[in-house]
């Protein structure tokens, strides 16, 4: 609990994934990919409860010997390719009122796509919000230094190469506006208004800015392995 607000940490796991097989179970710098965010929020000196919400057997089993909340299976309809994160995030909320007669004044999610996330990054960025009350959400961001519009293009007819952006094609880097990205790190919101917009993106929301090498969201093999090579280079434990 930080200045009297009950803070609930949901880790999302289910067991399905399209791009990297039994993603949240592969083993990454030798423990599975499950196992850095529980470890982010242990860590963290705000954070009341920590939960794990799945909907496979073996993410439970590891939770618990985690030592940290896995009371269900989530329900296979919002469990699915095309289910939405708000939706698990409100169901565990919701169990946690009806069952445990538990409420809680801010949620974190951390996802075990991103093991790069420390609790340093974590505890700042709660006290940030809760500090402020005008903040109703805080998402982390990096600039996009090496995918910026301007440099994009459109793929046309017989695969001719058009501008994304009609701007100057010599344009200096320096010279562009800075633009971010959600980098997937860690998004916080008061628990009142993410069940009215069912977002974390909202009308007052902070930006908290992480370096770029820890802005790594695993989608795929490639991902994967340019993670691992990261936690491995900094001695990531």
């Amino acid at each position: 609990m930080f200045q009297k607000k009950k803070i609930i940490c949901i880790i999302p796991a289910r067991e399905g994934s399209v791009g990297l097989k039994n993603k949240n179970i592969k083993k990454i710098n030798g423990k599975p990919l499950i196992y850095w965010p529980i470890n982010t929020a242990k860590k963290s000196k705000l954070i009341d409860k920590i939960v794990v919400t799945t909907d496979s057997k073996k993410i439970k089993k590891l939770a618990k010997n985690y030592k940290v909340d896995c009371p269900f299976l989530r329900p296979k309809k919002i469990s699915g390719n095309n289910s939405r994160i708000s939706e698990a995030i409100i169901h565990t909320l919701k169990f946690y009122e009806d069952k445990k007669f538990q409420s809680f004044d801010y949620i974190l999610l951390l996802e075990p796509t991103s093991p790069l996330t420390d609790e340093i990054d974590t505890d700042k960025s709660l006290k940030i919000i809760i500090k402020n009350n005008k903040i109703d959400s805080l998402v982390s961001i990096t600039e996009n230094l090496t995918s910026h519009p301007q440099f994009n293009f459109k793929l046309g007819k017989k695969k001719i190469l058009k501008k994304f952006l009609k701007l100057q094609s010599d344009i200096n880097r320096q010279e562009l506006s800075k633009l971010f990205y959600l980098s997937g790190n860690l998004y916080i919101s008061k628990i009142s208004s993410f069940l009215k917009t069912k977002s974390f993106i909202q009308k007052k929301t902070f930006g908290y800015v992480v370096d770029k090498w820890k802005a790594s969201e695993i989608d795929d093999l490639v991902d994967f392995i340019k993670t691992e090579s990261i936690m491995k280079y900094k001695k990531i434990k």
